[in-house]
C-alpha cells in the first residue's frame, strides 16, 4: 500500500506539468482575445457607439428587421438571451441572493405558527 502511494504521490509533477503544457496555449489565446474583447470602449471609440445606436434607430424606422432572414433572426436571439443571462448574474452577484432583495427592517425569517 505504502509503494502505490509513494508513486502516485511521485506521478504528480508529472500530471501537473502536463497539464500546465496542454493549458499554456490556449490561455494564451484566450487571454489575447479577452483583453481585446472584454474591455470598455475607449473614449475614442464612443462616435462608432453612437453611430450604431443611430443606424439601430434607423433600421427601425425603415423596417429592415422585417427583411432579417431566419439565421440571423435566431443568432439575434441567443445574443439577446445571453445578455439577458449575464444581466440575471449580475444581478444575483449584487445582491448576494438568488432571490429577492433583503431589506433591513422588512425581512422577517420567523416561522409564524
Amino acid at each position: 500500500m505504502a509503494q502505490m502511494v509513494t508513486r502516485v504521490v511521485g506521478k504528480v509533477p508529472q500530471l501537473i506539468n502536463g497539464l500546465v503544457d496542454a493549458t499554456t496555449p490556449k490561455l494564451q489565446t484566450v487571454w489575447k482575445y479577452a483583453r481585446v474583447e472584454l474591455r470598455p470602449p475607449s473614449l475614442s471609440e464612443l462616435p462608432e457607439v453612437r453611430k450604431g445606436f443611430q443606424d439601430l434607430v434607423k433600421a427601425y424606422r425603415t423596417q429592415k428587421w422585417k427583411q432579417v432572414t431566419v439565421k440571423e433572426a435566431a443568432v439575434n436571439t441567443i445574443v439577446a438571451v445571453e445578455v439577458a443571462c449575464w444581466f440575471a448574474i449580475g444581478e444575483c452577484i449584487g445582491k448576494r441572493s438568488l432571490v429577492g432583495y433583503q431589506i433591513p427592517g422588512a425581512v422577517n425569517f420567523e416561522a409564524h405558527l
